[in-house]
């Protein structure tokens, strides 16, 4: 047993340790003063209350939407229709992002049978239901997701599904990039694949960029908003908690406001 031990331990010896995690120390540099939010999930009544939150700021500051607007909530339509519409748009900067939500949306509409059971399992059935769609569960079979299919897109129309398809899957200023949920940190931004920005990547929390490039993003659930070694997480899982975030983005640091009565 001895002997063994001594083998072991001499097998080990001289192996390099492993590499020490990279400080991220770069300071934030927006081009220019702009919010984000957090993850909407159909909760239509929080995101009128973001009106409130930012009416301080100057027209001209863009509001960032990081995606995720509908299922799991009741109110999908609406989340929908309210940031879709020009009237927002006009009077501010209104971006909204991609999330892994309306990707699956849009899988539904292109491929009921291979995608709705996933869908309806991540909350599907409530958007569903928003826009007056129903007869379908887990175990539906092909023929009943084919007709739930048709019935969401007429419900939906044209418009809605096209302003869904061309939603950008990031947003940046200076080096700071908004993104739905995650960038993997070993490469550059301009490659990052589609699948990362809208699912995450298992190194985003684990290794820091090297790069000196900020990412903000929701997707994943956190107490409350958080900034670590680049990264800033925003949602704070408005559907059941009441807390729909908001980030100020300034040169001089990040600001975080909430609907709710909770502080931050």
């Amino acid at each position: 047993m001895k002997q063994f031990f001594a083998r072991f331990w001499h097998k080990g010896k001289g192996k390099s340790a492993a590499p020490p995690l990279a400080v991220f120390d770069a300071p934030c540099r927006p081009e220019h003063p702009f919010a984000v939010v957090g993850d909407i999930h159909g909760r239509a009544d929080l995101l009128e209350q973001v009106g409130m939150l930012i009416d301080d700021l100057p027209s001209d500051v863009p509001l960032i939407c990081v995606g995720d607007y509908i299922d799991r909530g009741d109110e999908s339509r609406a989340v929908l229709e309210m940031l879709s519409d020009p009237d927002v748009s006009a009077s501010r900067d209104l971006i909204c992002l991609m999330g892994n939500h309306e990707a699956m949306c849009l899988d539904f509409l292109d491929n009921p049978t291979k995608a709705g059971r996933a869908w309806i399992r991540y909350g599907g059935l409530q958007t569903l239901a928003s826009f007056g769609v129903s007869g379908v569960g887990p175990g539906s079979g092909p023929a009943d997701f084919a007709k739930a299919r048709d019935a969401l897109a007429l419900a939906m129309g044209d418009r809605l599904i096209d302003w869904m398809r061309a939603l950008p899957l990031s947003w940046h200023s200076g080096n700071i990039s908004v993104v739905h949920a995650a960038a993997d940190p070993g490469l550059e931004l301009s490659d990052q694949p589609e699948k990362t920005l809208l699912w995450g990547h298992p190194e985003f929390t684990r290794r820091n960029r090297t790069d000196g490039q900020w990412i903000i993003h929701g997707h994943t659930i956190v107490d409350q908003p958080a900034i670590e070694s680049g990264r800033i997480s925003i949602d704070t899982g408005a559907y059941a908690t009441n807390r729909l975030t908001v980030a100020i983005i300034r040169e001089d640091g990040v600001e975080f406001r909430q609907t709710g009565n909770c502080d931050v």
